[in-house]
């Protein structure tokens, strides 16, 4: 069997930084004996949990009781102001991993609500990100989180009902495909056509999305590599399942479908939380 990778694959620059952060964060708590947490899942990815979870970083939910000695690491899709203020609160040491280009939309969602925007959030409203992003627009006179063009439409004429002048700008998830980027922007700017569509998709994403749909050109089949809570590895099963080509999104080499080992050329993709190590594991499995 013939195995081709993508040309990107891999943890992305926000992710390595968050995870080389907790590793840091977990040598340190060796050596003084203190707790370390991360407020819910540091990325979307099992084995790297895992691994940092065996270091002793583990991620919760809540805070537990008494937690003013203890270390908290901002998981990378990030968390709303509110919630960074109430940890601040706490007391404990705080260490931010939020992904550089998260905190970026924070802080413009937060710069936009201050000037007198009304602010669209173009992604999941499930999604970590989007929660935490949401948060800065708490003081918005009028914000929405849509997931398609008929969410964008519907939240469009509620604001024009509202205020037909109103000044509107829309931010997406980072991850978001700019195809549905687009589509939304467009559903909201026949209702405000002066619109600002502030560009937040990660370039990260989109490389790895274009380096799957050249691979699946060359290949029989293909196997995404990543975690199953994972949106932009969900993304690229999205986009491998349109193709028609047989796809399947493995967390680890048990996930390989059996009938793939049939194929004589099976192009290999991973999303930006996926370690080195899972990706290497998934082809040595192929190659047998």
């Amino acid at each position: 069997m013939n195995v081709i990778r993508a040309n990107v694959l891999g943890f992305c620059m926000g992710v390595r930084r968050a995870v080389e952060l907790a590793a840091g964060e977990a040598r340190r708590a060796a050596e003084t004996g203190s707790p370390v947490y991360t407020l819910g899942p540091l990325i979307h990815n099992p084995r790297v949990l895992n691994d940092l979870k065996e270091k002793g970083v583990e991620a919760v939910e809540a805070l537990p009781p008494e937690c003013e000695k203890c270390t908290v690491i901002i998981r990378a899709h990030g968390i709303s102001l509110e919630k960074e203020n109430d940890l601040r609160d706490t007391g404990c040491k705080i260490v931010d991993a939020t992904c550089p280009r998260v905190k970026a939309s924070q802080l413009k969602t937060k710069e936009l609500t201050r000037a007198g925007y009304c602010i669209f959030l173009a992604g999941e409203a499930s999604h970590a990100e989007i929660e935490g992003v949401f948060g800065y627009a708490k003081d918005a006179k009028f914000s929405a989180i849509v997931n398609s063009a008929q969410d964008a439409k519907e939240a469009a004429i509620r604001l024009f009902q509202i205020d037909g002048n109103a000044k509107t700008a829309l931010l997406g998830q980072t991850t978001i495909s700019e195809a549905l980027y687009n589509d939304i922007g467009s559903a909201i700017k026949k209702h405000f056509s002066n619109l600002e569509i502030i560009n937040t998709i990660c370039a990260a994403a989109t490389e790895r999305q274009n380096a799957l749909r050249d691979l699946l050109r060359k290949t029989d089949a293909v196997i995404i590599a990543g975690g199953k809570n994972s949106a932009n590895t969900l993304h690229l099963l999205e986009i491998a399942e349109e193709s028609g080509k047989p796809c399947a999104l493995a967390e680890d080499a048990k996930d390989i479908p059996p009938g793939f080992f049939n194929y004589k050329t099976i192009g290999l993709c991973a999303g930006a939380s996926t370690p080195d190590s899972v990706i290497d594991e998934i082809e040595a499995a192929l190659k047998g």
